[in-house]
C-alpha cells in the first residue's frame, strides 16, 4: 500500500534546499568579488592603518 503525501514537509524540504543553493550561489558571488578587487586598495587601507 503507498503511503499517503506529506505535500507540506515535501514543500519544505524544497524550499530548505533553493535557499541553500541560494546561499552558496551568494557566497561564491562575494568571494569573486573579493578576488577581483584591485591589490592596491587593500594595501593601501592597511598602510593608512599602520601610518596613524
Amino acid at each position: 500500500m503507498a503511503r499517503a503525501p506529506n505535500y507540506g514537509q515535501e514543500r519544505k524540504e524544497r524550499d530548505r534546499q533553493k535557499a541553500a543553493k541560494k546561499a552558496e550561489k551568494q557566497a561564491a558571488k562575494v568571494a569573486a568579488k573579493e578576488r577581483s578587487k584591485p591589490e592596491d586598495e587593500t594595501t593601501s587601507e592597511t598602510e593608512t592603518e599602520t601610518a596613524e
